[in-house]
């Protein structure tokens, strides 16, 4: 068999490249290193697309959900994880569950008898200096071939801890409590007229409320197999710096300094008082939909977190695109290093594709993957891609990864709607907008499918 694409990692975004490449006639030689002498902390077996944590691919509903939208998308592209998932479904309401054993069998199955695909039990140590290769190693690639990955990149660009901050929904936070200005009010030329962070005071019984919230709340525990990660000074756990003393965090990251609150304007100042401690959010995409809750990575529970952030002024009913946590991991820069076609600007005869390239989520990670098997098809066949529309699901997951998302504080993240351009319609209230999103989403994707030349051959 003559291999024109060689994919490594046999996981959920290397079966799919490999699924969507041989079925356009290109030979695949699938390289996974479980089943070959090696395995992962995580891994329990050796078969393809096995799931490690959930047996959730979360929401099927499509009608206004963002993943359920991306499992619809998937589904119109001939999806072989979306076709694995429903032959395994149990029963888990609205969501779409499976049964890992059945799931990860039929997607073997599926691969193991085209005969367009070789699978391999192989370890990679290196990336190929030449040939078309798809890397889906995922978040536990093994330690040479990050080696070798950092070497392509810079030592800078490929991260091996997550610091996740919490994401709130622009349109959910409350203005008329919190007000633009730069951080400590330091501006400079690139910061908008305003400023550049939204800005939540707190009064002195507020904060000292939230840090025992902080010191009281439910926290997760590293899994055995990441404990030995030690934390590093920027990804400290919110809670970590609290637990130092209860004024620590008015002197790092709700320092209120600077920060003269126009809503709390008096005779004596006309300007605003400084409150006592302030939470500062950072614009976290091009859009403006999403911003970050600046130095607020944590390892509260999701339910926790979400009871307390919302007792900061302003954030009471505070809409999360993506909640705090820190777990180990492997992704790339991918804003930085990655051309809009998941290609490796360096060395463009690789691409990246899955949880590497710093999207969260089996569904996300599935999606990527069979974004680059299309794309790598198209290239091979000498047509150029046509670019996804960014208001569909894939479109919006894509554009966020290649380039719409903040280099200098990308983090992994789940496909939602803050990913999408809002209407372009004044009128459309913010109640209508998931269905909104979710109609335009299915025509333009339908429209795309029709001119893109990405059909499989018959």
């Amino acid at each position: 068999m003559t291999h024109q694409v060689h994919i490594i990692g046999g996981g959920l975004a290397g079966s799919e490249a490999a699924w969507q490449l041989a079925n356009r006639g290109v030979k695949v030689r699938l390289s996974e290193m479980r089943g070959g002498g090696d395995t992962t902390p995580a891994h329990q077996g050796d078969g393809l697309a096995e799931l490690v944590c959930s047996n959730s691919f979360r929401s099927d509903d499509d009608t206004a959900n963002a993943v359920g939208l991306l499992h619809y998308e998937m589904r119109q592209c001939n999806s072989l994880i979306m076709k694995a998932a429903e032959v395994a479904q149990v029963p888990a309401g609205s969501a779409l569950a499976v049964d890992r054993d059945v799931f990860s069998e039929n997607v073997e199955k599926a691969l193991s008898e085209h005969p367009n695909v070789e699978i391999v039990r192989e370890r990679i140590d290196a990336l190929p200096n030449e040939g078309t290769t798809i890397v889906a190693t995922g978040p536990l690639t093994a330690a040479s071939l990050a080696r070798s990955i950092g070497t392509a990149t810079g030592a800078d660009s490929l991260a091996f801890f997550d610091a996740i901050a919490p994401i709130v929904y622009r349109d959910s936070i409350d203005m008329d409590i919190c007000w633009i200005q730069s951080r400590w009010n330091k501006r400079t030329e690139a910061s908008n007229e305003e400023g550049d962070y939204i800005n939540c005071p707190m009064t002195k019984e507020q904060y000292l409320a939230f840090w025992q919230g902080l010191m009281d709340g439910e926290k997760t525990e590293f899994k055995e197999w990441e404990a030995d990660t030690p934390y590093f000074d920027g990804c400290m756990p919110i809670e970590v710096m609290a637990s130092r003393g209860v004024e620590t965090l008015r002197f790092g990251p709700m320092k209120p300094v600077g920060l003269d609150n126009p809503h709390d304007v008096t005779p004596e100042f006309p300007q605003g008082r400084w409150p006592y401690a302030v939470v500062q959010l950072r614009q976290d995409n091009k859009l403006g939909t999403l911003w970050n809750m600046v130095g607020f990575q944590t390892k509260l529970k999701h339910r926790a977190q979400v009871e307390l952030f919302r007792t900061i002024p302003g954030l009471e009913n505070a809409e999360f695109a993506r909640l705090g946590g820190l777990h180990r991991n492997t992704f790339l820069n991918s804003p930085t290093l990655l051309d809009r076609q998941l290609r490796l600007k360096s060395a463009p005869h690789v691409r990246f594709a899955g949880q590497i390239t710093g999207c969260e989520g089996y569904v996300e990670s599935s999606a990527i993957g069979m974004l680059a098997g299309m794309m790598t098809a198209t290239e091979l066949a000498g047509h150029d891609w046509t670019p996804l529309p960014r208001t569909t699901a894939l479109g919006a997951l894509l554009s966020h990864i290649t380039g719409d998302a903040e280099a200098d504080s990308y983090q992994p993240m789940n496909v939602n709607f803050g990913l999408f351009p809002m209407p372009d319609d004044d009128s459309i209230k913010k109640k209508q907008r998931k269905a909104y999103y979710t109609e335009r989403a299915k025509r333009d994707m339908a429209e795309w499918l029709g001119a893109a030349r990405i059909t499989e051959p018959a």
